[in-house]
């Protein structure tokens, strides 16, 4: 099952962004950031995907969603394996999902697929390459205060 957690936002300003969260107290993998987005690290097994919207429209095919007015949000789970990608996302095809435009540019090291639940909710299953993410520290947990 999945083991670690995702959530992919839309941003206006990445700058602006990533400044508000730092102020909050959180910390930014450097590894899976660029001029596109940035991973914030929630937890040992929770992150935040910070994108700017022109490089999140091209996970999707509705328009994004204006967190002001309503909110939306890509939910993307990663797992063991690039079959057990393929076996989740047939069984939420299977049960009525609807499957959505293939995710984002192709990465050797990612694999991915992906479906949209009964309300409208996207989600992304992805395996990746456990080779190609290098073994760190753990990220120190960011308290509520």
């Amino acid at each position: 099952m999945a083991t670690k957690i995702f959530v992919n936002l839309p941003v206006k300003d990445l700058n602006a962004s990533i400044a508000f969260f730092t102020q909050i107290g959180f910390s930014f993998n450097q590894q899976f950031s660029d001029t596109n987005g940035t991973c914030m690290i929630v937890g040992d097994d929770i992150y935040v995907m910070l994108l700017t919207e022109p490089f999140f429209q091209t996970f999707i095919t509705k328009p994004i969603a204006d967190a002001r007015q309503c909110t939306e949000a890509i939910l993307c789970l990663q797992l063991d394996s690039r079959a057990t990608v393929d076996e989740m996302a047939d069984r939420a095809l299977a049960a009525g999902g609807q499957p959505v435009k293939a995710g984002g540019p192709e990465v050797e090291f990612m694999y991915g697929r992906n479906f949209q639940d009964l309300d409208g909710h996207l989600w992304e299953l992805m395996y990746m390459d456990p080779a190609f993410v290098p073994q760190t520290e753990p990220a120190t947990e960011v308290s509520a205060s």
